[in-house]
């Protein structure tokens, strides 16, 4: 049975792959704005599968809580989850999703996702205001969501694992659309003209660097029409030497048992204890809990590449062992 982690992700698999899919149509009139709301989506349903993944798919974990009025007109000093008006619980939003995987776990995340996801979400949220007809927003747009493609891409392998090998994930170059001989125009009206102005600020602290990261606001795909010589194929070699090193590609899948990296575990232990330091002692008890496979385990970063570094991730339940070392904040000593 799978995990509600993987059944979230595989949901924003999915919403990413509906946003591509309607991006790429020859003939959309509502191309970049549903884009935008879609692809939105799917990076709600990622971030909210990480939340799931690191708090062993405790689905409570992604409620929105707050502080109930009581009968005497008085807060409530415990907080519980926030009702919709069905009566079940609300599920916390995108970024309240980001800010628990990044604060309550210390998981890193580079700065330029965040502006990236924040700026499409101007544009989903603007939507409403204006069927995009103009070359220039489109053209933003593009770069934007060409961006986040690859930082969803990068963000779901190093969380998730290679789960997205068998997916093409590109948008469609707009000189596939358009003529680019023409000018752009200045149709703009005055709300794709805030939009536009608010993701040129945006992208302002990103200008000094020219170089392309694994993590990007925007980028621009350009497209280039050659004739192909017959022999510019790619090489292919196939070796029938039994003695060749066998490569497995079947890869254990275990981050549901061990979600948490080194960073993660020490996030939580300095949020679980009172008198918690990252000092030799805590190396001493962890690389001793490291040992057995209940709480650690060692993998490969690569796994088609045996001879290639390693990480060890760690199963939540280690944080128990912590507790006969350190006091926890409730009040509880070792």
């Amino acid at each position: 049975m799978k995990s509600r982690s993987r059944l979230m992700l595989e949901k924003s698999v999915a919403a990413m792959l509906s946003a591509i899919e309607i991006y790429n149509k020859p003939d959309f009139k509502y191309r970049e704005e549903t884009f935008s709301v879609l692809c939105i989506n799917s990076w709600e349903l990622l971030f909210k599968a990480k939340v799931l993944n690191l708090a062993s798919n405790k689905l409570a974990s992604l409620y929105a809580m707050e502080h109930k009025t009581l009968k005497t007109g008085k807060k409530s000093p415990v907080k519980r989850p926030k009702k919709n008006r069905s009566g079940n619980p609300m599920s916390i939003n995108l970024f309240e999703a980001y800010r628990i995987v990044n604060e309550e776990y210390g998981v890193k995340i580079e700065r330029a996702v965040n502006d990236n996801i924040i700026a499409l979400t101007e544009i989903r949220d603007n939507s409403i205001h204006f069927v995009n007809d103009d070359l220039l927003l489109s053209l933003k747009i593009q770069e934007l969501g060409s961006a986040s493609l690859q930082n969803y891409l990068h963000l779901v392998s190093a969380w998730f694992g290679d789960v997205l090998s068998g997916y093409n994930f590109y948008l469609m170059p707009l000189s596939f659309f358009r003529n680019f001989s023409e000018a752009p125009g200045i149709s703009l009206n005055s709300s794709e003209k805030k939009v536009l102005e608010y993701i040129k600020k945006s992208e302002e602290p990103y200008d000094g660097s020219e170089n392309i990261g694994d993590y990007n606001l925007t980028l621009r795909i350009d497209v280039k029409f050659q004739k192909v010589k017959s022999t510019s194929g790619m090489p292919i070699q196939i070796s029938n030497d039994p003695n060749a090193t066998t490569v497995f590609l079947l890869e254990e899948d275990f981050t549901d048992k061990y979600p948490w990296d080194y960073d993660v575990l020490s996030t939580r232990l300095s949020k679980r204890y009172s008198d918690f330091k990252m000092n030799a002692a805590y190396h001493k008890i962890r690389k001793k809990l490291e040992k057995d496979k209940k709480f650690a385990y060692e993998r490969l970063l690569n796994p088609k590449n045996p001879n290639g570094g390693k990480k060890t991730f760690y199963n939540p339940n280690i944080q128990k062992e912590f507790d006969k070392y350190y006091t926890n904040c409730s009040g509880t000593s070792h």
